[in-house]
């Protein structure tokens, strides 16, 4: 497809999702990376540093296929799965150990990662 064609509509909204994961996953993961989880032992530490590596290299892929959003296929809603599986294990986490505070940042945090796969699937379904 040509680049001079425009995006159609349910292309600009699963653009738009991925490109808020990207920023988000892009922030946090390298931030997530710095700061690490010092007051834990080495062993979560590690843990907690290596998921960020995979938080902000999920954000670099969500930018790649925002920025080639008309080859995307799949992989839209494979992202998408991802999204939803880390706000279901938000949700456990909250479930398990109960809310951090503020509570309204972690809400904040957990309404998007529930809804946006539903949006950039159901979008990138309609283009179909």
């Amino acid at each position: 497809m040509s680049s001079e064609v425009p995006l159609s509509a349910s292309q600009v909204v699963v653009q738009i999702c991925l490109f808020l994961v990207a920023a988000i996953a892009i922030f946090g993961g390298g931030l997530q990376m710095y700061l690490g989880q010092p007051e834990t032992s080495p062993r979560y530490d590690n843990v907690h540093r290596f998921m960020a590596g995979v938080y902000l290299s999920t954000g670099l892929i969500c930018l790649w296929a925002a920025f080639t959003i008309r080859q995307q296929g799949d992989l839209v809603y494979l992202l998408a799965l991802g999204v939803l599986l880390a706000g279901c294990g938000r949700l456990l986490s909250i479930r398990t150990v109960g809310l951090p505070k503020p509570a309204a940042v972690w809400l904040g945090y957990l309404i998007p990662e529930l809804l946006i796969p539903f949006v950039m699937a159901g979008a990138h379904y309609a283009r179909h």
